[in-house]
């Protein structure tokens, strides 16, 4: 009986994907390998945009001498499409482990967004095409509409609150395409090299796609909640409670008392 979360058949068709069907950690936990390919769901044609900007940057970082950091590199299906029934495929690279390190997590965020800056130079019209709940989170973390987003979430009502109460217009520097869920997609190949995994586009400084990365590390990672204190005050402290809203909104469910516990609210 084939597992519910798994690549229908069709799909495995259309990528040519063979091999044992093997569930992959990491990530949100959905992606699987199939022979040399990793197939993840999430995914439609509006994101069809990134594959080509992904699959020239990953080429590129794979010809620089010494690397230092690689990118998954998309695979197009059958029929030359990039989404299959909301699935899309990346090359399999054997040889890695997750990467659980905070500084070495950063690090890889600098490196991936200075790189971003230069490939993506204008926002593609394709990230406002996008419906799914963490492009809503997103923009409810930015456009004045946070409470509202939660208004059909009774729980979440205080917390979303105290973060909108302590937001200002602190400018978070220039605007550019960012990995917005990096924490749980990277990972160390057989040389050490950060290799990034599922990217998740969007359109936000840097310095917020950090404050995510940082967030998410002391949530799921086990970085210490100490990773915290440099994100207390000023630009980065704005950065932080946008990033927090970010999550808060998108999870589902929403583990609020996770979130209380960091202090981020009324300090």
């Amino acid at each position: 009986m084939p597992h519910p979360s798994q690549p229908p058949d069709r799909v495995l068709d259309l990528f040519a994907a063979e091999g044992v069907l093997e569930p992959l950690p990491g990530g949100r936990g959905t992606s699987w390998r199939a022979g040399d390919l990793v197939l993840s769901p999430g995914h439609d044609e509006s994101e069809a945009w990134i594959a080509p900007v992904q699959a020239r940057l990953a080429v590129r970082l794979d010809e620089a001498s010494p690397r230092s950091l690689r990118l998954a590199l998309p695979v197009p299906a059958r029929d030359g499409s990039l989404t299959a029934d909301g699935w899309a495929a990346t090359r399999f690279e054997p040889g890695t482990t997750p990467c659980r390190d905070l500084p070495t997590l950063r690090a890889t965020a600098h490196l991936l967004h200075a790189h971003l800056a230069t490939a993506v130079p204008e926002k593609p019209a394709a990230l406002e095409a996008r419906v799914d709940r963490w492009a809503v989170a997103d923009r409810a973390a930015y456009d004045g509409t946070a409470e509202q987003a939660a208004a059909d979430r009774p729980h979440l009502h205080e917390l979303v609150r105290s973060l909108v109460e302590g937001l200002d217009d602190t400018d978070l520097g220039r605007e550019q395409l960012v990995h917005a869920d990096l924490a749980g997609n990277v990972l160390l190949d057989a040389g050490g090299n950060p290799f990034v995994i599922d990217f998740s586009p969007a359109w936000r400084s840097p310095l917020w796609a950090e404050a995510v990365c940082v967030l998410d590390a002391v949530l799921w990672l086990r970085a210490p909640v100490e990773a915290l204190d440099d994100w207390r005050t000023g630009a980065p402290r704005q950065a932080m409670l946008r990033a927090t809203l970010f999550r808060v909104l998108s999870d589902d469910p929403c583990d609020v008392a996770r979130y209380e516990a960091l202090g981020l609210v009324g300090a």
